[in-house]
C-alpha cells in the first residue's frame, strides 16, 4: 500500500520584549533560576496581569507579514493544567479569538518549485517555567525565570507531505520572525521551537489518519529526523494490524526513535475559559495602520529584487536572504564593491560563509567585515588582483593582516596586466619548449594549459590570466 504523510507545525517563537507578557520582570536569557519571576508570574493572591502592548504590536506584524487577518477584537482565556512548571496552575492564552487567523506563506521544494501552506491562527501566550532534572540527585528542580515570557504560537494547516517540506516550512518562519525583528530565533536558548503533528493515510484517502504529536523540537535536523522516524513508526504500526494512538511523543534524538509521553488532550480537557482579569484586546485602525509602516522588505520580496535587478540566480538569491543579517551584509558589500552583484553573491556566500561556519561564529563578530571584502572585491574587479591573488588577501584579511589594500602593498600582490611585460615572457616560454610547441601544433590541445602555467609561474601568479590566455593564443597561432 502507498501511504501519503500528512504534517502540521506548531511553531513557538519567543517574542523579542525586554518584559513579559503580564508583569514588568525581565525576559532576559540566562540569569540565575528563579531571579527573574515576580508575584505575577508566580500567580500569588492579589496581583494582576497587565498585558505588554509590545508583545500586541509584534503579533500584528507578524499577521499582516502573512497577509492574515489581525482581529480587531481578541480575547485572552485560561488553560488549565497542572505542572509543576506552572505555578498558577493555568496558561494565559488565547482559544476562540486568536489575534491572528489565516494567513499564508510560499515556500520553496527541493525542487524549485513553490508550494503555499496555510497559516491557521497564530496567538499570544505565556510560557511555562522549565523543569531541571540534572543535579537534583533523583528530584527535579523549577526554573520560573521563563514562566510569563510572552510566546506567539503559530499553528499551520495540515498542509505538509514530507519532512522536507516541514523543515523548509519551520525555516521560512524562523527567517521571517528575524526579518521582522520580533524573536531572535535562538534554538539553543529554546526562543524557537516547534511541535510536530503527524499522520498517514493511505494514498487517495480522503479523510486523515490518526495524529501523534511531537513536542518540543528545536533544531531543522531533528524536525526531519523525528518526522521520518515517527512515518515510519506509524506506518509499521498500521501494517501490523495495529492502530495509532492520539498521543504526544517525546523525539529522542540520542536513540532516534519517538516515545510516548501521554495521551493527547484535546481544548475541553484544559476546560478554557475567559480570563476575568484580562479585558479583550481592541486594536485600532490607526495602531494596525502604525504598524505597517514599519514592516521592512520581506524575504521574498528581497529574493524577487535581487533576481530582478541584480540579476542574480534564484538560488543566490535564496541563499543571501536566508537571513535578514546577511542580506544586510551582502547589501552593504554590493554597495562597496561597485555594481559586483554576482561577485558580491559568490564571495559573501563561498568564502566568507564557509570561513563563520568553519570558525562557528555568528555574521556580526566576522572578522572581515563588509566594507573590507567590498573594498576587495573592487580590487578584483579593477584588475589589480586576480581571483586567486584574491583568496591569500581574504585569509590576510580573517587574521587581522587589515583591509585588502593594506595587504595588497604588503604582500607585494600586484596584478601584472601591462602587456609590453607579459609577452616577453611568454615568447621566452615558447623559445624554451620547442618540444612542447611541436606536439601542441600537431593537435595536442591540452598542452594550452601547459603553456599558462609555466607563464603564471614565471610571474609568480602575477600575471592577469585572461591576458595570459589571449596573448599566448595569438602566439601560439603565429608559430
Amino acid at each position: 500500500m502507498q501511504w501519503e504523510v500528512v504534517i502540521g507545525l506548531e511553531i513557538h517563537a519567543q517574542l523579542a520584549t525586554n518584559s513579559k507578557i503580564f508583569s514588568g520582570a525581565s525576559t532576559a536569557y540566562g540569569a540565575e533560576p528563579n531571579t527573574q519571576a515576580c508575584a505575577v508570574d508566580l500567580g500569588l493572591p492579589g496581583v494582576l496581569p497587565v498585558l505588554n502592548k509590545e508583545a500586541v504590536r509584534m503579533a500584528a506584524k507578524f499577521g499582516l507579514a502573512i497577509g492574515a487577518n489581525v482581529s480587531r477584537r481578541s480575547v485572552f482565556a485560561r488553560k488549565n493544567y497542572f505542572y509543576p512548571d506552572l505555578p498558577k496552575g493555568y496558561q494565559i492564552s488565547q482559544m476562540e479569538l486568536p489575534i491572528v487567523e489565516k494567513g499564508s506563506l510560499e515556500i520553496e521544494l527541493d525542487d524549485g518549485s513553490t508550494k503555499l501552506i496555510g497559516v491557521t491562527r497564530a496567538h499570544l501566550e505565556e510560557d511555562a517555567g522549565k523543569s531541571m532534572h540534572g543535579d537534583f540527585h533523583g528530584m527535579t528542580g523549577i526554573d520560573l525565570n521563563r514562566a510569563g515570557t510572552p510566546l506567539l504560537e503559530i499553528v499551520s494547516e495540515p498542509d505538509m507531505r514530507s519532512a522536507r517540506e516541514a523543515v523548509a516550512y519551520m525555516k521560512k518562519i524562523h527567517s521571517l520572525v528575524q526579518y521582522l525583528e520580533i524573536c531572535d530565533g535562538n534554538m539553543q536558548e529554546g526562543s524557537f521551537r516547534c511541535d510536530a503533528n503527524v499522520s498517514v493515510r493511505p494514498k487517495g484517502q480522503k479523510e486523515y489518519g490518526t495524529r501523534a504529536e511531537l513536542k518540543n523540537i528545536n533544531s531543522f535536523r531533528f524536525v526531519e529526523k523525528a518526522i521520518e522516524i515517527e512515518v515510519e513508526r506509524q506506518i509499521d504500526v498500521i501494517e501490523s494490524g495495529g492502530r495509532v494512538v492520539q498521543e504526544t511523543r517525546l523525539y529522542d534524538s540520542d536513540r532516534n526513535e519517538t516515545r510516548s509521553m501521554r495521551s493527547k488532550e484535546e481544548a475541553n480537557d484544559y476546560r478554557y475559559f475567559p480570563d476575568p482579569d484580562l479585558l479583550p484586546v481592541v486594536i485600532e485602525e490607526a495602531f494596525l495602520a502604525a504598524v505597517k509602516a514599519t514592516l521592512p522588505e520581506l524575504p521574498d520580496e528581497k529574493r524577487r529584487r535581487y533576481m530582478q535587478t541584480l540579476s542574480l540566480s534564484a538560488y543566490d538569491a535564496g541563499v543571501l536572504t536566508a537571513s535578514r543579517e546577511l542580506a544586510e551584509y551582502f547589501e552593504a558589500v554590493f554597495a562597496i564593491a561597485g555594481g559586483e552583484s554576482k561577485l558580491s553573491a559568490n564571495w559573501v556566500s563561498g568564502e566568507l560563509m564557509g570561513a563563520i561556519n568553519k570558525s562557528d561564529l555568528p555574521l556580526r563578530d566576522s572578522p572581515v567585515s563588509a566594507a573590507m571584502l567590498g573594498g576587495m572585491i573592487r580590487r578584483i574587479a579593477d584588475n589589480t588582483i586576480s581571483g586567486k591573488m584574491a583568496k591569500e588577501v581574504f585569509e590576510a584579511m580573517w587574521n587581522g593582516e587589515g583591509d585588502a589594500d593594506s595587504v595588497i602593498a604588503a604582500r607585494g600582490l600586484k596584478q601584472i596586466t601591462d602587456n609590453s611585460a607579459i609577452e616577453p615572457i611568454i615568447d621566452e616560454i615558447i623559445a624554451n619548449n620547442p618540444g612542447q610547441l611541436e606536439q601542441y601544433r600537431a593537435g595536442k590541445d591540452k598542452l594550452f594549459g601547459f603553456f599558462v602555467g609555466q607563464v603564471m609561474k614565471a610571474t609568480q601568479g602575477k600575471a592577469n590570466p585572461q591576458q595570459v590566455n589571449g596573448l599566448l593564443e595569438q602566439k601560439l597561432k603565429d608559430h
